[in-house]
């Protein structure tokens, strides 16, 4: 897993922060931030509600100002290149806001209007695209307030992609949605990244995250706890050898001798006949699951069933933050 800890501008980053900070009075939000997301990744920002992940998206945006450190976006620096950077950007925060009784098509026309770098000329092709880009190409002239929740979610994502983006910022795009709602908006986020945009979701949903990301990072009050690829965080979490057998005792000697610890004592197996449950912690470096199996057959113990399995990922961000995460929503 990364530290972030590199402080060069790297071309391969669509977002990078250094040292990042940002204090509310003597309140400290985010603190010493190294934020790295790579180009043409899903990087899932994870953190419980209040974590500071809200507060990092505005500063990337130049919504507020930081109190400390540096931020790229794009290779630019930002909010110094707020100008360059930010038309190639396209963001949700803190939910869609829209004209309730104006069409979503209409919707979309006004806010374009008010983009001074949206050619007018293609604007009515422009918001058919991005309609039908989020699937709303059928609802197009259903007025605003009789959208559901996940249909207003995706015409939020409809406007940040009425102009062509490289990174698209999401915050909490599956906040209030239901199953279907969620479905549709991981879908459409999945599309996105396949054609070519980094884009960079908050959210404090851990199944949302891991059935989407590429990358994660993870906060937890003010602070980036550690992030990498979705398999570095997964190689984080301790293995643990389990083992199905009618000679658990012999069992238990054997892993003793390869510098193992069993547990003290095994559950019983899915039949009486087929033996005990023995298991253990994979404590042991470059010791390959082969090898132990190997070891028991050469001790004459009768394995039925055997299996390394990795700690889950929501008991890796428990570790983590030292507080638990809504797995589902």
């Amino acid at each position: 897993m990364s530290d972030g800890s590199d402080a060069g501008p790297d071309a391969g980053l669509a977002v990078q922060t250094v040292g990042l900070g940002k204090t509310f009075g003597r309140q400290q939000a985010v603190a010493d931030l190294d934020l790295a997301v790579p180009r043409g990744s899903i990087y899932g920002f994870l953190g419980p509600n209040g974590s500071g992940k809200t507060t990092t998206i505005r500063m990337l945006l130049g919504l507020t100002s930081s109190t400390s450190g540096s931020i790229r976006v794009l290779g630019g620096s930002m909010p110094d290149r707020a100008r360059d950077v930010l038309p190639r950007v396209g963001a949700l925060v803190e939910g869609p806001a829209f004209y309730p009784f104006l069409s979503g098509r209409a919707n979309l026309m006004r806010l374009d209007s008010g983009d001074r770098r949206a050619p007018g000329g293609t604007r009515k092709a422009r918001v058919a695209a991005a309609l039908d880009r989020v699937g709303l190409g059928h609802a197009a002239d259903k007025k605003a307030h009789a959208y559901s929740l996940g249909m207003k979610q995706r015409l939020g994502i409809a406007n940040a992609l009425l102009m062509p983006r490289d990174l698209l910022v999401l915050d909490e795009p599956s906040n209030g949605l239901d199953p279907q709602g969620t479905r549709e908006v991981r879908g459409l986020i999945r599309s996105l990244a396949d054609d070519g945009t980094t884009v960079l979701v908050s959210s404090h949903l851990l199944a949302e995250v891991e059935q989407m990301c590429t990358h994660i990072g993870v906060m937890s009050a003010g602070r980036l706890l550690t992030q990498g690829t979705l398999g570095d965080l997964r190689a984080l979490g301790t293995h643990r050898v389990r083992l199905l057998t009618p000679d658990p005792d012999l069992a238990r000697d054997v892993l003793v001798r390869l510098g193992l610890t069993p547990d003290d004592s095994g559950s019983a197996g899915p039949a009486p006949s087929e033996g005990a449950h023995v298991e253990a912690d994979l404590t042991v470096e470059k010791l390959a699951p082969e090898a132990i199996v190997a070891a028991l057959v050469a001790a004459a113990v009768r394995v039925r069933g055997f299996e390394v399995s990795g700690a889950s990922l929501e008991d890796r961000f428990v570790d983590l933050t030292g507080e638990g995460f809504d797995v589902a929503g």
